[in-house]
């Protein structure tokens, strides 16, 4: 079974597009839309159902490789690792 960038952006917490981070990223019925910063300036990305469709994974690099309307991205899916310190809280008022 293979797996489509659509689906792993179901899953993902923040993106990687061309080197910048990008935490802030939103997935509808009709787009995806990446916004980032790069130092001061805020870059904005914004593809359609067609185009995350025909993205290529590349196992190499271990990114997608993303056709826009102003030329070709990388992008890398990344999920986030939650802390949690409530186990810490919890030994505390045991002791």
């Amino acid at each position: 079974m293979t797996t489509t960038l659509t689906a792993v952006l179901a899953t993902s917490d923040m993106l990687e597009i061309d080197g910048l981070h990008a935490f802030e990223f939103a997935l509808d019925e009709e787009k995806l839309l990446i916004i980032a910063m790069d130092g001061r300036a805020q870059k904005r990305w914004s593809f359609s159902l067609e185009q995350l469709q025909a993205a290529v994974f590349d196992e190499t690099l271990q990114s997608w490789t993303l056709t826009g309307d102003v030329g070709e991205h990388r992008l890398v899916c990344v999920n986030a690792f939650t802390g949690n310190n409530n186990d810490e809280d919890e030994a505390d008022a045991d002791a």
